[in-house]
């Protein structure tokens, strides 16, 4: 086995332990006045949940969410957030339920984008290279644990961009929209004064030849 052969069968063998378990990633639409529920289960006691969504569109691109344990004990909750990132532990096994509420929207949608992830935490052993001593395995799995928080970083980044993106995309859509019908509204103000003026100024006339016979 190679230098390099040997490195790369590391890499997939930290990315295949260390990866969540279960994951969910979705994006959709919250009509008004809807509450959506995810689910999620838990099978191991103290494993790490992550959770994060964030409002891609619609209205103050605000939400409310709530998160419940198995208990019905809330473990999460907010009001009018535009997005957010969690990571909690879950003590407990059973069902965990994560929902999205628009209630304070009368007719606005809103589009939500977010991810549900149970990961359990455990530390993925290296295959050895024979000739290698347990320091250098040792300082190689740390650089590869280092790699994973920074692309993890990276990956969170990307998300934190993509919102920024598509708010202002929406924005600039609803301000062209409000520039379109402004316009609409002073181009048939504009018509219906000129009709004004031409109705005003043939009354006149029509009176001052009334008047002269």
């Amino acid at each position: 086995m190679t230098r390099y052969t040997w490195l790369l069968a590391a890499l997939l063998s930290l990315v295949y332990l260390a990866r969540p378990t279960v994951a969910t990633a979705l994006t959709y639409k919250l009509a008004a006045n809807e509450v959506h529920c995810v689910f999620i289960h838990n099978d191991k006691k103290g494993a790490k949940i992550a959770f994060y969504f964030a409002v891609q569109a619609g209205g103050a691109f605000d939400v409310d969410y709530v998160v419940k344990g198995p208990n019905e004990v809330v473990v999460l909750d907010g009001q009018k957030e535009r997005q957010g990132d969690f990571v909690f532990t879950a003590n407990e096994l059973g069902e965990y339920s994560f929902c999205f509420s628009n209630d304070m929207s009368t007719f606005a949608e809103k589009l939500v984008d977010y991810e549900v992830a149970v990961e359990h935490e455990h530390r993925a052993e290296l295959p050895t290279r024979p000739g290698t001593t347990p320091e250098q395995t040792s300082n190689l799995e740390e650089s590869i644990f280092k790699l994973s928080g920074q692309l993890s970083t990276i990956s969170r980044n990307q998300k934190y961009f993509r919102t920024r993106e598509n708010r202002n995309f929406s924005t600039v859509r609803s301000t062209e929209q409000r520039i379109f019908n402004f316009s609409v509204i002073e181009s048939l103000m504009m018509v219906t004064m000129s009709c004004l003026q031409v109705f005003i100024v043939r009354f006149f006339f029509q009176g001052a030849r009334k008047g002269y016979v």
